[in-house]
């Protein structure tokens, strides 16, 4: 167990016992569909599940539309999620009317970047994905977003991603760590990408991580980090340049923020910060705060950040909004080592010679 990595709190500490007993069940539940107790439903037509073992904070959402980007203009592709925080429950299939609420802050994010793309969330994904076909019945690839725990589906290609500040070989599980799955399920992945590495990691750095992860001989190992671009407003899609003379407010309910704070410590000026649970709805109130404390603010050029994420959750006050310079800073996935393309190539070969799984 090690207790120095970032998550592990001391607080955290006192809850061994607690993540001992979830362990034993996460443990007895994987036996339980490696024997084949609980079963596991194959579908005809290739599905890419985006994971990884640990709750929250690996950059699920950037990987989803990564592949959306590179799969989305030459093949007919659905992402189905669980739709996590709505306030709706069941199969759901996105609409132009659809909100947040509805179907949750990241598949409405994905909705609104690739109108273009079928968005559905459901709980029981084996259930789902046949309403999803039946609703969808062009749909020739299903992207699976946080589901690699979730084993009632067997993907064709599992993708685990791990975050290089934490990653789950360091972690415990939950509530101590952050594991939420056994380490070793690693191994059910196809690829294992670690997320979030510094720009500048070494060649050296990324040998010691492989080592350290131990990939199986037909596992292929991907680092990436976080590419930052223009911060567009919120309502008017006006895109801004960050510089050096600017004081932001930073607002956001995410898993993992420190990626994003160090960014802004960076580029800014200075930058104060409103952070919110994860998935937080906002509320007339928080809107309030946001204002009375951007209002607080001295500089003469200022503005707020928020995330796309947290975009979606924000853009019902659009008429709130109208008087506040609220900037939305979008993120994409940077591969390493010029590695992109073996990635992409990888996952064409696997949808081309997609072969219905044992």
């Amino acid at each position: 167990m090690n207790f120095n990595a970032p998550l592990l709190r001391p607080i955290r500490i006192l809850l061994v016992p607690i993540s001992i007993l979830y362990g034993a069940i996460v443990w007895l539940r994987n036996r339980l569909y490696d024997t084949q107790v609980l079963k596991t439903t194959s579908f005809n037509l290739p599905v890419i599940c985006v994971g990884n073992l640990s709750a929250g904070g690996t950059g699920k959402s950037p990987m989803v539309e990564f592949l959306l980007k590179h799969l989305h203009k030459t093949r007919n592709v659905a992402v189905l999620s669980r739709g996590y925080k709505r306030k709706t429950k069941g199969y759901s299939l996105a609409n132009a009317g659809t909100t947040a609420l509805e179907i949750g802050d990241e598949p409405m994010q994905f909705h609104q970047k690739f109108p273009d793309v079928s968005i559905a969330v459901g709980e029981e994904r084996a259930v789902a994905i046949p309403m999803l076909l039946h609703d969808k019945p062009d749909t020739n690839v299903i992207i699976l977003d946080d589901a690699f725990q979730h084993r009632a589906v067997k993907a064709g290609m599992n993708i685990v991603l791990t975050d290089y500040s934490n990653l789950f070989t360091r972690d415990y599980y939950l509530p101590t760590g952050d594991l939420r799955d056994e380490r070793a399920s690693y191994k059910r992945a196809e690829v294992l990408i670690v997320t979030k590495c510094p720009p500048a990691l070494t060649l050296e750095e990324k040998q010691a991580i492989e080592k350290e992860i131990k990939p199986l001989p037909h596992q292929k190992v991907f680092f990436s980090a976080i590419r930052y671009g223009q911060p567009y407003h919120i309502l008017t899609k006006n895109t801004i340049e960050l510089s050096a003379e600017t004081e932001v407010l930073l607002v956001s309910g995410i898993a993992n923020p420190e990626p994003l704070k160090k960014y802004l410590h960076e580029v800014a000026d200075t930058y104060y910060e409103l952070l919110y649970g994860d998935h937080h709805i906002f509320s007339i109130d928080d809107l309030k705060e946001i204002k009375k404390k951007f209002s607080q603010m001295q500089a003469s050029q200022k503005l707020i950040i928020t995330t796309e994420k947290d975009a979606v959750r924000l853009i019902k006050f659009e008429q709130q909004l109208q008087d506040l310079p609220l900037y939305v800073l979008p993120i994409e996935v940077q591969f390493l080592f010029g590695e992109e393309p073996v990635f992409t190539e990888l996952m064409t070969k696997f949808i081309t010679g997609f072969k219905l799984p044992a």
